[in-house]
């Protein structure tokens, strides 16, 4: 059987690819751009861990092609090594070893030698966790908690702020981990990422949008107080549910001033045992902790107005498709399936199973706290109402 020709893509057809994975586009859509299958766009992107590589630079203290064609010239006439560096502003040293190393006063080509330069400057720098073992077992022990490559930078800027050996951005990790070339973290720690996939894809990749339908006297979001936009007083919540298979689901909410997180176990997506289980949970909480909830469209809220009859909790309700307007339940929901990953039956976990899953989501450092954690914010104020 003849073995397909290896199909090759130019500068230029590599940097459209990047463009359009930005975008969010699949491999397929990428691939009907070139008339390809999509397996032959996956292994351009692969390579890098679908992180788009940096463009390649010169250094700017590096000979440049005019100054080897100077050199090459004076040369050609018999000039001196220090009045050729006389000439250019460099060291003889520098010269010297450039023309040494390409080929000899006799040899030397401008052109060859500028080639050669780039092509010895294309080494990779060396991985900073690849540097430090030590670093990068703490690194390796954090992502195996479940720690985004975001909380733990920060958790290391905040714990070993006089120590840049103890410092690694959050980029650093992700490359580590999506480009296994660099051999500082193994490929098993992708597991414990929030999202397992092999390759970095674009925030852009999907969104959801779903038509739930229309609930009766609803509030909407714009009419919710404005000093619950920006997060400086607590007690309003964000809420939604998350689904596992089998009809089977959980109601998660996140307070927005602290991020901490309630899950509440579910029997069923009717609006009456969504209500019920929220009416027993929002007890639990003082009232002054407990002010507003904040949900979507979903047909699950439909009786909202006898949540807030035996609560006293105000509903508000999201525009349509605008899952952002509850940034931080849809964050928390991103994270949650990590723990719940979707087809598994979420209805053979126990509420104190749910509150411990909770309870390691509430003890993650947040980079919106200032690398506190949401337990830490939300003990503070339980403890002044008290």
């Amino acid at each position: 059987m003849k073995q397909r020709a290896r199909i090759y893509y130019t500068e230029a057809q590599k940097a459209l690819m990047w463009e359009h994975w930005k975008k969010g586009e699949s491999l397929q859509q990428i691939a009907q751009l070139f008339d390809r299958n999509h397996s032959s766009v996956q292994r351009i992107l692969a390579e890098s861990g679908g992180i788009r590589p940096a463009e390649r630079q010169r250094s700017r203290l590096a000979l440049t092609l005019a100054e080897r064609e100077e050199i090459s010239r004076s040369l050609a006439i018999g000039q001196s090594i220090r009045r050729i560096a006389e000439a250019l502003g460099r060291a003889p040293s520098t010269i010297s070893r450039e023309i040494s190393r390409n080929g000899g006063q006799t040899s030397y080509r401008a052109s060859c030698a500028d080639a050669a330069a780039w092509k010895r400057a294309h080494r990779p720098k060396c991985c900073k966790l690849v540097n430090n073992p030590e670093l990068a077992c703490i690194v390796a022990s954090k992502l195996q908690s479940q720690w985004s490559p975001e909380q733990i930078a920060g958790w290391l800027k905040h714990t070993f702020p006089g120590s840049e050996d103890y410092q690694v951005s959050h980029e650093t990790i992700y490359r580590s981990l999506f480009i296994q070339a660099r051999g500082a973290l193994k490929k098993e720690l992708l597991e414990h990422l929030r999202r397992t996939r092999a390759m970095r894809r674009s925030r852009h990749h999907t969104q959801k949008k779903e038509n739930h339908g229309r609930i009766k006297d609803t509030v909407s979001i714009s009419e919710r107080p404005a000093i619950v936009e920006d997060r400086a007083v607590p007690g309003h919540w964000e809420g939604d549910l998350v689904f596992g298979d089998r009809n089977s689901q959980i109601a998660t909410l996140v307070e927005r001033h602290t991020r901490y997180v309630m899950l509440v176990k579910v029997a069923s997506k009717d609006t009456e045992t969504v209500i019920s289980a929220l009416i027993d949970n929002a007890r639990q909480l003082p009232r002054e902790l407990y002010q507003s909830l904040t949900w979507d469209r979903g047909k699950e809220m439909a009786d909202h107005k006898r949540f807030t009859m035996a609560t006293d909790i105000d509903v508000y309700f999201c525009d349509p498709h605008s899952p952002w307007q509850r940034g931080s339940n849809e964050n928390t929901n991103g994270l949650l399936r990590q723990y719940f990953p979707k087809g598994i039956d979420i209805s053979a976990y126990s509420q104190a199973q749910l509150n411990e899953v909770a309870r390691k989501l509430n003890e993650r450092p947040r980079k919106t706290l200032e690398y506190q954690t949401p337990a830490e914010r939300f003990s503070k104020l339980v403890a002044s109402t008290g």
